[in-house]
């Protein structure tokens, strides 16, 4: 059994082309029948303000399959402590046998989160959209940030807004070390109304992005509300998009972005439509520029998969 540390996995992968290859597949495959994703794990820890989420799946053909706790508890930067942690194990598809534990501290659910919300946001905003804005300025502002930067095929402008202006030149500065230069705002509605994209990255469990915020053409992703109670965008902006995009649907309706507005019976299953689908050419998600559309990513274990699958790949000598 391979055990790899947090520095070792940070050698082996980052946001490149092998790595984005194979996250953009990681949602195809919840939609082709590759997928097998059960139903998240959770644990809410409402007194330390954290949660965790225990993920576990097999794509079809896959030499591996995956099992991944992964933890978020808000308060710890405060504490001069990460916001996430976690560790995946990897075992043997075809003997059942442990074939690596990656303690990766969450690196790597990071790393994938950052990766997939890029590959959304592209999949589904305008051609021309340039004009980029980012709700956070915690470790997923940070990826995020990184991830739109390298798969950007045009020159574009990213802005960050946070409650704190100086978390927000905190994120600038440790961006500009990643070559991505991004600009700090102070009026989230300002902001908001001039954004032809907004990637909200909080924990939030109140609306920040209002409807009449967003003007027509307008792209969202959303994905701070991975659990119960959080809600980073106003319900009547959710009913109001022309287009919801979901990475699956049961997680969004269940605890997504999407619950609100589906238990309020502002939207209904049928109205979202897998990633999956839209990266693999079989839907078209917008039809109109003028379209506002909704990405909700809660995270699925397929994408957790192919991050591992792709760390383990790259190993020298090692067979899976």
């Amino acid at each position: 059994m391979i055990q790899l540390s947090r520095s070792e996995i940070q050698a082996l992968v980052s946001i490149d082309s092998g790595a984005i290859e194979a996250i953009r597949d990681a949602y195809v495959a919840v939609t082709d029948g590759r997928g097998n994703v059960p139903p998240v794990g959770y644990l809410g820890f409402p007194d330390s303000n954290g949660d965790c989420h225990i993920k576990y799946g097999y794509i079809t053909g896959d030499p591996v399959f995956v099992v991944k706790i992964a933890a978020g508890f808000y308060d710890n930067p405060a504490k001069g402590l990460p916001s996430s942690n976690g560790i995946i194990v990897a075992i043997s598809a075809t003997t059942g046998q442990i074939v690596a534990t990656l303690n990766d501290e969450g690196w790597l659910t990071d790393l994938r989160t950052g990766i997939g919300g890029a590959v959304a946001t592209f999949a589904v905003c305008r051609e021309d959209a340039d004009q980029f804005l980012i709700v956070g300025t915690g470790t997923q502002a940070r990826f995020q940030a990184r991830a739109i930067a390298s798969l950007a095929s045009r020159p574009i402008t990213i802005s960050v807004w946070g409650r704190s202006r100086a978390k927000a030149e905190e994120l600038k500065a440790n961006l500009k070390e990643y070559g991505a230069d991004v600009a700090v705002v102070d009026d989230l509605e300002v902001a908001s109304r001039v954004a032809d994209v907004i990637v909200t990255t909080t924990p939030s469990s109140q609306p920040l992005i209002m409807s009449d915020w967003v003007r027509a053409g307008t792209h969202l992703t959303a994905m701070g509300a991975d659990s119960p109670g959080k809600q980073e965008l106003d319900r009547k902006l959710v009913a109001r998009a022309n287009c919801l995009v979901v990475d699956i649907a049961r997680q969004c309706l269940e605890h997504g972005e999407f619950a609100g507005a589906f238990a309020d019976g502002l939207i209904k299953a049928d109205d979202c439509t897998p990633l999956g689908a839209i990266l693999s050419g079989k839907v078209v998600a917008r039809r109109n520029p003028t379209d506002i559309t909704i990405a909700d990513l809660t995270g699925v274990a397929t994408q957790d998969i192919a991050i591992a699958r792709t760390v383990l790949e790259r190993i020298p000598g090692l067979k899976l």
